[in-house]
């Protein structure tokens, strides 16, 4: 059998919610990416995460097991100062609006680093839990001014352990609102971020692993990568149902174990014990996981769009009931044909 690691060259893997959730590492992501080494796939550790330095990033990728240098993780501070460095003269000066890893990405470009509008040719922005009003007050100066504006994602919020609370994209949101501006995104679902990734890495043929589709697969698809989605995180079935287009991965997996498989076995599209009628209304019996990509790829082609799916058995309910689908009316519903009566 022809798995994922004999087709792809690179992973790319997102952190939070795909290797690790907080301080522990989601079970098994550990050995699927030392499997990947053993092959030869080399595992490149791709995050929004602008506040903290790679090698700050590869020292906790390291305490949870995984096998992770500084030259391992690209950071969106990382591409942020790339595109700066595309679109300026070398020693120019940027206005920093975020942490010190974001200037040392800025200075390590050939730029300088400046805390006047006056002086700056550009704003860069990253997360910083200490922005405050002063800096935010002078990067709007400098944009109202016609500066270059550079984010490094405009994630509206980021997972803390008191849930999520205000993230880069909240901060650029005020800066788009004083300067009626648009920024440059550097971070996902922006193509920028993986891009780099794959320059630096040589990749041929990367593959994208990621927890979220409005990050991860549409950064993927926009870079033009193949993308496998795994459901250890923030997305689950009922929000890959209702996926637009942009963000529908190319693959689905429980989690990073999915490696192991063939492409054709993870790929949405109709699979053996299962039907999908009209509605849409499931039938059969199974793995859960390959009834939500045959019902993945019926209701993508009849339009998507959110949807509540029904059961036309009891092997379709537990399927359901597994992938957190089961609809909220009585069992007999769960049961009915496509015309809704009961079996």
């Amino acid at each position: 059998m022809t798995d994922l690691l004999d087709v792809h060259d690179v992973l790319l893997a997102d952190l939070d919610g795909t290797l690790y959730r907080g301080r522990e590492a989601v079970p098994g992501a550990v050995e699927a990416v030392r499997a990947a080494a053993e092959r030869g796939v080399r595992t490149v550790y791709v995050t929004n995460n602008a506040s903290r330095r790679p090698v700050d990033v590869a020292a906790h990728l390291a305490e949870l097991g995984f096998a992770a240098a500084e030259q391992d993780v690209v950071a969106s501070s990382q591409a942020a100062a790339a595109m700066l460095a595309d679109q300026l003269p070398a020693g120019s000066p940027v206005l920093v609006v975020g942490t010190d890893a974001l200037a040392e990405e800025v200075t390590g470009v050939g730029l300088t680093v400046t805390a006047d509008a006056a002086e700056a040719v550009a704003v860069v922005q990253g997360h910083s839990p200490d922005t405050g009003w002063r800096v935010l007050a002078e990067a709007t100066v400098a944009l109202r001014a016609g500066v270059v504006w550079v984010a490094c994602n405009v994630d509206p919020t980021l997972p803390t352990e008191r849930g999520p609370l205000p993230g880069n994209g909240s901060m650029v949101a005020a800066l788009r609102t004083a300067s009626g501006r648009e920024p440059q995104v550097a971070g996902k679902p922006a193509p920028a971020l993986l891009e780099e990734a794959a320059r630096r890495t040589g990749a041929r043929n990367p593959l994208m692993i990621g927890d979220r589709m409005d990050t991860d697969i549409e950064g993927g698809r926009a870079a033009g990568m193949t993308t496998l989605l795994v459901l250890t995180g923030v997305s689950d079935a009922a929000e890959l149902l209702a996926a637009p287009p942009e963000q529908r991965p190319d693959l689905v997996g429980a989690d990073m174990a999915a490696l192991a498989s063939a492409a054709e076995d993870l790929a949405p599209g109709p699979r053996p014990g299962w039907t999908v009628d009209p509605g849409p209304v499931l039938r059969g019996d199974g793995d859960p996981l390959d009834a939500l990509r045959a019902l993945c790829a019926a209701h993508w082609a009849a339009g998507g769009g959110p949807v509540e799916v029904g059961a036309g058995d009891e092997g379709a309910a537990a399927a359901l009931r597994a992938l957190g689908l089961a609809p909220s009316d009585s069992v007999a519903a769960q049961t009915a044909d496509p015309a809704g009566a009961p079996r």
